[in-house]
C-alpha cells in the first residue's frame, strides 16, 4: 500500500485498469475464438494481483468464460514454459512483462511527507497530486504490459493451443509458483552468463549459410543497440517535462504568496499568472505522460521484443551447429572400417544427422515467418504510436499557446 498519511486515496490502489492503456503491438483483434484481458488489478505493498478474464470457443478449454487471479511470478512461470520448450524453438516468444516496481514512486511520496513542514499546504497538495498521478500511471502501464503478454499468446495461431497457457487462464487456484531464493537467483545469473558466452561463441564460430538470417542477425544487433539508446534519451526527455511541471507548481505557489502582500491590480496580475502556471503545469504533466506512454514504452517494449527475436536466431545457430557436428560425426563413422560395429555407428550417426537436419530446416522455415511478421508488426506499431503522439503533442502545444494568449489578454485589459 502507499505510505500512510501521504496518499490515502484508495482508488489509486484498487482502480480497475483501463482497457488497452498501451498498445505496444499491432494485434489482429478480429479473431474472437480466444479473448484475454485483465479486467481488474489490486496493488499491495509487495505484489500486484491481476484478475485475468478469458472468453473462448476453443475446444481444449473446459469453460467458455474464465476468471482467475494471477501474480507476476505466475506470468514469469508461463513465459519460461514457452522459452524452455523445444517445440517453440523456431518462434519469437513474446517478452515477459517487467516486474512491477513502485519503489521510486513510494520513495518520492515518503520524502514529500517528510518535507511537508517546509512547504505551503497548497504546494504540498499539488506535489502530492503529481506523485499520485505518477504512481497511478506506472500502475496502469504495469497492468497493460501484463495484458499485452497474454494477448500476444492468445492471438498466436500456435501458442494459443498450448496446455500451459490453458492452465494459466483456466485453473482457478494458485499455481503455487514461488519467487526465486538467493541461491536460485545466483544460479540463474550464472546460467545467463553461460548462455551469453555460448551466443558469442556461436556467432564467432558458426557461419550462417542463409543470407536472410545472416542479415537479420546483423540488423537486430544494431537495431537493439539503437532502441536502447533511444529509450534512454526518451526517458530523460520525459523526466525533464516532469521537472518543468514540478517547477510550475513552485512558481505558481510563490506568486500566490507574493499576491497576498499587495492589493489592487498587482494582486490580480500575480494571481492570474499563478493560475496560468498551474494550468500549464497540468498540460506539461500530460505531455510527459503521453511521451512516456506513446514513445518511451513503445521503444522499451520493442527493445525486449527485439531481444526475443535475437534469441530465436541464436537458437537457430545452435541447431545449425548441431547439424554441422552431426554431419562431421557421420563422415567419420563412414570413413571407418566396414565391420558390424561400424555399420551400427553409421546408422546411429545417420539418424542423428537426419533429426538435426529436420529440426534445423523446421526452425529456419518457422523463423523466417516469425521474423517477417515481426517486421510487419513493429512497423505498424511504431507508425500508430508516433502518429498518435504527434497529434497529442500538437493538441498540448495549442492548449499551451491558448493559455498564454488568454493570460496576456487579461493583463493587457487590466
Amino acid at each position: 500500500m502507499l505510505q500512510d498519511g501521504i496518499c490515502d486515496n484508495a482508488d489509486i490502489l484498487n482502480s480497475a485498469p483501463p482497457k488497452k492503456v498501451i498498445q505496444a503491438d499491432n494485434i489482429d483483434l478480429s479473431d474472437k475464438s480466444l479473448q484475454v484481458d485483465i479486467s481488474d488489478a489490486l496493488s499491495e505493498k509487495d505484489k500486484v494481483k491481476f484478475t485475468v478474464h478469458t472468453k473462448t470457443t476453443l475446444p481444449n478449454f473446459q469453460k467458455s468464460e474464465c476468471l482467475v487471479v494471477r501474480q507476476h511470478e505466475e506470468f514469469v512461470w508461463l513465459h519460461d514454459r514457452f522459452e524452455e520448450s523445444e517445440e517453440y524453438a523456431g518462434y519469437i516468444i513474446p517478452p515477459c512483462p517487467p516486474r512491477p516496481d513502485f519503489d521510486a514512486s513510494r520513495e518520492k511520496l515518503q520524502k514529500l511527507g517528510e518535507g511537508e513542514g517546509t512547504m505551503t499546504r497548497e504546494e504540498f497538495s499539488k506535489m502530492k497530486q503529481e506523485l499520485e498521478a505518477e504512481y497511478l500511471a506506472t500502475f496502469k502501464k504495469t497492468v497493460a504490459m501484463h495484458e499485452m503478454f497474454l494477448t500476444r499468446l492468445a492471438h498466436h495461431p500456435v501458442f494459443r493451443n498450448d496446455d500451459y497457457l490453458r492452465v494459466f487462464l483456466e485453473y482457478d487456484q494458485d499455481l503455487c509458483v514461488r519467487g526465486k531464493n538467493r541461491i536460485e537467483m545466483f544460479g540463474g545469473l550464472v546460467k545467463s552468463f553461460s548462455k551469453t558466452t555460448d551466443e558469442y561463441y556461436l556467432s564467432a564460430t558458426v557461419k550462417d549459410v542463409n543470407d536472410f538470417f545472416d542479415q537479420e542477425m546483423i540488423f537486430l544487433q544494431h537495431y537493439h543497440s539503437n532502441l536502447k539508446e533511444a529509450t534512454s534519451r526518451s526517458d530523460r526527455q520525459t523526466l525533464k517535462h516532469k521537472d518543468v511541471a514540478d517547477s510550475y507548481i513552485k512558481i505558481s505557489t510563490n506568486l500566490l504568496q507574493l499576491a497576498t502582500t499587495d492589493s489592487g491590480k498587482l494582486e490580480r496580475f500575480l494571481t492570474k499568472i499563478a493560475e496560468t502556471f498551474e494550468k500549464l503545469r497540468k498540460i506539461e504533466g500530460r505531455v510527459a505522460s503521453d511521451e512516456d506512454l506513446k514513445l518511451s514504452d513503445t521503444l522499451r517494449y520493442y527493445m525486449r521484443d527485439t531481444a526475443a527475436a535475437k534469441r530465436l536466431l541464436f537458437r537457430r545457430l545452435k541447431a545449425l551447429h548441431t547439424y554441422e557436428t552431426a554431419n562431421r560425426t557421420l563422415e567419420k563413422a563412414r570413413a571407418r572400417n566396414k565391420d558390424v560395429h561400424a555399420a551400427l555407428e553409421v546408422a546411429e550417426a545417420e539418424k542423428a544427422q537426419t533429426e538435426a537436419c529436420e529440426k534445423f530446416e523446421q526452425m529456419s522455415d518457422k523463423g523466417k515467418e516469425e521474423l517477417t511478421d515481426f517486421m510487419t508488426r513493429r512497423i505498424a506499431a511504431f507508425r500508430k504510436n508516433l502518429i498518435e503522439l504527434t497529434e497529442l503533442e500538437i493538441k498540448h502545444a495549442k492548449a499551451h499557446a491558448d493559455m498564454l494568449k488568454k493570460c496576456l489578454l487579461f493583463l493587457r485589459e487590466e
